[in-house]
């Protein structure tokens, strides 16, 4: 598996050179374009790797499934229905026309930043402080990693320039559609994109999502099963931004991109896949991570279609 990883990251790396860097937060503009990690955590507990798969991140978009999987967990999935919706927008992530009707939840859904400010406000806790700690514990056991934190300066950053996500919340908060605070629930998203992580954790989170819930190795259950395929079957509709039809095809797993260019897959049964390549093309997603990704589901045969 590693020299075949080793192989497709070097065929792939020169495509980290058409993308460009994500710039409306500044703190990410930092990120070095010609970066390129993948880690796979395989349904038998092996760890394989290539690349720079160890160099730290934010999650950025990749913590929305988890934010939908806490909200699952606290209000079961009636009552995340009841809140946002599970159609693809068509829309980019950011959209703020994401119907040209009355906007109403089932306009958005949880993979969008609509959707996903909705998530933060359905988080159980007195506070959103409590709020913010109980989805970063959730992460770190997902991840396998106690230790995963937030980029304090990446967090300040998402603060600074988040004037869109701040219209965006407001709309929701005028159209009845999110409660408390707008300030407190959008503190807790900049902070929840906010979270670091690597290759190796994307790659945990996508073997437990590809477990059904259940941990690597110690198959201990962290969640439902049925929560699992709720989650992935939002991944694979929508996960992928606004090019979620085309990575369909062209690689067809559930899967999860940000716009730090980590991209987090989920091979069922088989497989969590993480990818980092900060490099993105216009819809927000990785092409060296989409390049890398494709090739090793045609390799290996990964699609579910």
């Amino acid at each position: 598996m590693e020299e075949l990883l080793e192989r497709l990251l070097e065929e792939c790396r020169p495509y980290a050179q058409q993308g460009r860097v994500a710039d409306y937060i500044p703190e990410l503009s930092k990120a070095r374009p010609d970066t390129l990690g993948v880690y796979v955590i395989g349904s038998d507990g092996k760890h394989s790797w290539a690349g720079d798969c160890r160099q730290p991140f934010t999650l950025q978009s990749i913590v929305k499934p988890i934010l939908l999987l806490q909200a699952l967990l606290d209000n079961g999935v009636e009552g995340v229905q009841s809140r946002v919706g599970m159609e693809a927008t068509g829309k980019p992530f950011d959209a703020i026309n994401a119907s040209d009707q009355s906007l109403d939840s089932g306009h958005i859904n949880p993979m969008v930043n609509m959707g996903a400010i909705v998530m933060c406000s359905l988080i159980h806790g007195d506070s959103y402080a409590e709020r913010f700690q109980r989805l970063l514990e959730l992460t770190r056991r997902l991840a396998g990693d106690g230790e995963v934190g937030v980029d304090e300066a990446v967090y300040r950053s998402e603060k600074s320039h988040g004037s869109k996500n701040r219209a965006l919340a407001y709309l929701l908060k005028s159209y009845g559609l999110l409660e408390g605070d707008v300030e407190e629930v959008l503190d807790c998203y900049f902070r929840a994109c906010s979270i670091q992580v690597d290759c190796r954790s994307l790659a945990h989170i996508g073997a437990v999502l590809s477990n059904r819930g259940r941990l690597p190795v110690s198959n201990q259950r962290i969640f439902p099963s049925g929560l699992a395929r709720y989650v992935n079957a939002i991944l694979m509709t929508c996960g992928m931004y606004d090019g979620s039809g085309e990575f369909a095809i062209r690689v067809g797993v559930p899967a999860k991109s940000g716009v730090s260019g980590d991209i987090m897959a989920v091979v069922p049964t088989r497989m969590g896949i993480g990818i980092y390549s900060p490099a993105l093309d216009g819809k927000g997603n990785s092409i060296a991570g989409i390049q890398l990704l494709e090739r090793l589901s045609k390799e290996l045969f990964l699609s579910i279609f």
